[in-house]
C-alpha cells in the first residue's frame, strides 16, 4: 500500500503571505468587549431557545388535555331508567301509594298532585292538580291516592313536595288502554323518587 502525502504548498503559501501582513494591535478594552458581546448574543440565544421550548410544550401539553379529556368527559350514552308504572282499568278507581321519606319531621310542607288529562284523583272531579299544605313525620310518609282513568290515557302522574326552598318530584306512568303488556308493574303500588 502506497502512502501518499498530501500537497500542502498552497497552504504554505498563504500562510507566509499572511505573516507579512501588518496588523494592528487591538485597543484598550477590546477583549472585555469581545466577552461581554460573546455573552450577551449567548445569552439572548438561550433565552429565545428557552422560550420556544416553553411555548411549544405548552402547545403539546394542551394539545395532550384536550385529547384526554376529550376521551375521558365525553358523556357516554346512559339510558334514561323507565317509570314505575301501573295500568288501571277504566272507570275503576286504583288505589296507588306514593312514599315520602325525611330525614326530619317538615312542618308547612306543600304537597301537589299533577294528573294526566283523562285521569281523577278520587274526590276531585275534573281537575289537573290538587295542591294542600301538610306536615310529615321523620322516617317514611305514605300517601294513598285513589285514582280514576275516565278514557284511554297513557300519561304521567306528578307528585311534588316542597318544603321551604327544597323540592322532590316523584313520578308514575298511568295506562289506561286495552294493551297493557309494556307496562312496568309495582305490585304493592308503591312509587319511587324518579331522576333524584
Amino acid at each position: 500500500m502506497t502512502h501518499i502525502e498530501p500537497d500542502n504548498t498552497a497552504d504554505d503559501a498563504l500562510t507566509a503571505l499572511l505573516k507579512e501582513v501588518p496588523l494592528e494591535e487591538p485597543g484598550p478594552g477590546f477583549y472585555d468587549r469581545a466577552l461581554a458581546r460573546a455573552a450577551q448574543t449567548s445569552a439572548r440565544r438561550q433565552r429565545n431557545r428557552w422560550l420556544a421550548t416553553g411555548f411549544g410544550g405548552a402547545i403539546a401539553a394542551g394539545i395532550v388535555a384536550w385529547l384526554v379529556g376529550g376521551m375521558i368527559l365525553s358523556t357516554p350514552d346512559v339510558p334514561v331508567p323507565e317509570l314505575p308504572g301501573v295500568a288501571i282499568a277504566l272507570e275503576q278507581a286504583h288505589e296507588v301509594n306514593f312514599v315520602f321519606a325525611s330525614a326530619e319531621p317538615l312542618d308547612g310542607a306543600t304537597l301537589t298532585i299533577e294528573l294526566p288529562d283523562g285521569v281523577e284523583l278520587e274526590g276531585f272531579p275534573g281537575q289537573r292538580a290538587v295542591s294542600w299544605e301538610t306536615s310529615l313525620a321523620a322516617g317514611k310518609n305514605h300517601l294513598p291516592l285513589t285514582l280514576i282513568a275516565t278514557r284511554p290515557v297513557d300519561g304521567v302522574v306528578v307528585a311534588r313536595l316542597e318544603h321551604a326552598e327544597r323540592s322532590k318530584i316523584f313520578e308514575l306512568r298511568v295506562n289506561a288502554s286495552l294493551d297493557t303488556t309494556n307496562l312496568i308493574y309495582d305490585q304493592q303500588g308503591t312509587v319511587a323518587p324518579h331522576g333524584a
